[in-house]
């Protein structure tokens, strides 16, 4: 990545030890930023860590890791507050950090929603709002958040998980709204299904009827996805659609009548019924 959008720049990425966040993590270290990781596991964080420092245009940018849990505010305070006191105030904030529990609506217990929308939304608002004094003061930044095409689509499994996602699109759209006159882009990403530790940790807990809706379709990479990403958040698009399928499914959702979406997605389901039937 040769974009000067992102050299020098602070980048502060949750979720950062795997998956999206982890390949973000390496595409920005490679494109001259000062990238910094935050996730629970610091195992996981200083291996990833490694791996970042390695991906690194210029030895000078600095790195680093934080230890923390985005699902209790006060430890994502202090996210942000170890950043800055290491490297400066975050120019860049990607919310990545985000878990899933697929399974049908009736199995899946009280708990399992309130996590997930622990993690998933409310890491996000809360590193967010720990981010966005020192942008607001400096008078500019830019926030990426992780959705989903579960976060358009109501996709059938995925009731615990589509509902944090909903979630992150509605907080990105308003926060896009009131942060343009304080000069702080915002983007939100809806990714595809993407091959990460997350994708692969759902296959025994996915109904039979979302592994029919799947179909054949291969995941993408967390590289190619990031790379698509990051080219978007460049130009300053809002709605971020990495690959054909996401802003396919986009149009089709938003352009088509519910009724016929609806439709459509309950006959490609029923192979996944009768398949559960059997």
């Amino acid at each position: 990545m040769a974009n000067q959008y992102w050299d020098k720049k602070v980048v502060l990425i949750t979720g950062g030890s795997s998956g999206i966040g982890l390949a973000a993590a390496k595409q920005l270290a490679s494109a001259g930023a000062h990238v910094w990781l935050a996730a629970r596991r610091l195992e996981l964080l200083e291996a990833a860590l490694k791996e970042v420092q390695a991906a690194r245009r210029e030895p000078s940018r600095l790195c680093g890791i934080v230890s923390a849990d985005v699902s209790d505010s006060k430890q994502a305070a202090l996210i942000v507050e170890t950043v800055t006191k290491s490297a400066g105030a975050p120019d860049v904030l990607i919310n990545s950090a985000g878990i899933s529990q697929p399974g049908y609506v009736q199995d899946l217990s009280p708990e399992v929603f309130e996590h997930l929308m622990q993690v998933n939304y409310l890491g996000t608002v809360y590193v967010t709002g720990a981010a966005l004094p020192a942008m607001m003061k400096r008078g500019s930044g830019h926030i990426i958040n992780l959705s989903s095409i579960a976060g358009y689509m109501g996709v059938f499994g995925y009731s615990a998980y589509g509902a944090t996602k909903y979630a992150v699109a509605g907080y990105s759209e308003v926060l896009r709204a009131e942060m343009k006159p304080h000069g702080i882009r915002v983007s939100v990403a809806f990714p595809p299904d993407t091959d990460t530790p997350q994708l692969a940790y759902e296959i025994p807990f996915k109904p039979e009827e979302l592994k029919t809706l799947e179909g054949s379709t291969k995941p993408l990479s967390a590289e190619k996805v990031v790379h698509s990403i990051l080219q978007q958040a460049e130009k300053g698009r809002f709605m971020i659609f990495p690959g054909t399928d996401s802003r396919l499914f986009y149009l089709l959702t938003t352009k088509l009548p519910k009724s016929l979406v609806f439709t459509i997605l309950d006959t490609m389901a029923t192979p996944g019924k009768k398949a559960k039937k059997a």
